[in-house]
């Protein structure tokens, strides 16, 4: 009987966690069941609703949309691709629309578990009814309207994801959940943007001030538009220089070195001068798309070359110098002489005659 305990105590333990799994499947079941009992199924009613009060509004963007057919999704209030990601395709494809630009939402669709907005006639060029009319005769089918097959769609569309079902939603917290991406409060542009700088970007915008760090879009968001700008070169380095003010008012002189304020010199009416040159705010810096593109490529193994096999390649030997031999000019071709010439080469016309 002795060696039956060990067994009997393996065999209740292995029920003891199968009852336990059992419990924990039970209960989660129980709490789904309750937290569908609390957020029903979104109605046909709310749908037509929804579809009527958000269809052709106009908003204002509170986050980067990407050209192309990929767009952004939300789900609890995170957007996806990350940071990183959305950045790359920014700078492979092109911004749809910025922080702070006016949209329009033109197509709503509620599908299984999310609600597809598309913006600004969405990523995929749609035609309008008459174009797909055509009338056949003897030389095929002729549609009525022609289409552009041009025409570069530049919308884009945003995803609001939700854990299994799209549950029963009023105006207010949809507006709530679509936040991240979109402000629907009529505001200004300005007001707008304002919403997505930094605070101490947003300050110095506000008292119309220019900090070194600051970026061309929020220059002229606090200054305006420059009514000069200078192109000068110093140190192998080119810069540019916008100038706000004329005397006997301040004058300030705005350096840029690419799309960054490096320099703010400011000329007052009393005559003080003042210099800034340490980077006052902190802008999260852009892919740089230009060290990637002036990457050589990779040579192919198999890449056509006018060598003699065996013969080694400039780029074997690297540190050495490349010898370069001038091409062989090649011999004139012999002179035929024809049966009238004589040991000094064919006779003229003039003495022929």
């Amino acid at each position: 009987m002795m060696p039956e305990r060990p067994f009997r105590s393996r065999f209740w333990k292995s029920l003891l966690v199968l009852c336990i799994l059992c419990a924990w499947v039970v209960a989660t079941a129980f709490a789904d069941d309750q937290k569908s009992a609390a957020l029903p199924h979104i109605s046909k009613q709310t749908r037509v609703d929804m579809i009527r009060a958000f269809n052709a509004e106009l908003v204002y963007i509170r986050s980067a949309f990407p050209m192309g057919t990929k767009g952004l999704t939300l789900k609890d209030g995170k957007i996806s691709p990350g940071a990183t990601e959305l950045q790359q395709m920014l700078a492979m494809w092109g911004p749809a629309v910025k922080p702070g630009d006016q949209a329009r939402i033109s197509n709503i669709e509620i599908k299984n578990n999310l609600i597809h907005f598309e913006i600004n006639g969405g990523p995929i060029k749609h035609s309008k009814w008459y174009q797909r009319i055509s009338v056949g005769g003897m030389g095929g089918e002729t549609p009525i309207a022609p289409t552009d097959s041009s025409a570069n769609p530049r919308g884009s569309y945003v995803d609001l994801v939700f854990d299994n079902y799209v549950p029963e939603l009023d105006a207010n917290q949809l507006k709530a959940l679509l936040r991240p991406v979109f402000d629907f409060n009529s505001k200004s542009v300005e007001e707008a943007y304002l919403d997505t700088v930094p605070p101490k970007v947003k300050a110095a915008i506000q008292q119309h001030r220019v900090l070194v760090g600051m970026d061309r879009e929020m220059v002229i968001y606090a200054k305006g538009r420059p009514p000069r700008k200078i192109r000068e070169k110093e140190d192998d380095t080119e810069y540019e220089e916008w100038v706000f003010g004329e005397p006997p008012q301040d004058v300030d002189f705005v350096r840029f070195s690419g799309d960054e304020v490096v320099r703010v010199e400011t000329m007052t009416v009393s005559g003080d001068k003042t210099i800034r040159t340490a980077r006052e705010v902190e802008i999260k810096p852009q892919p740089d798309t230009t060290a990637q593109a002036s990457k050589p490529e990779s040579r192919p193994v198999s890449a056509p070359t006018l060598r003699r096999p065996g013969e080694d390649l400039p780029e074997s030997a690297p540190g050495l110098p490349v010898e370069t031999h001038p091409l062989p000019i090649p011999a004139p071709p012999p002179q035929q002489t024809s049966p009238s010439s004589g040991p000094q080469g064919p006779q003229s016309l003039d003495a022929r005659a």
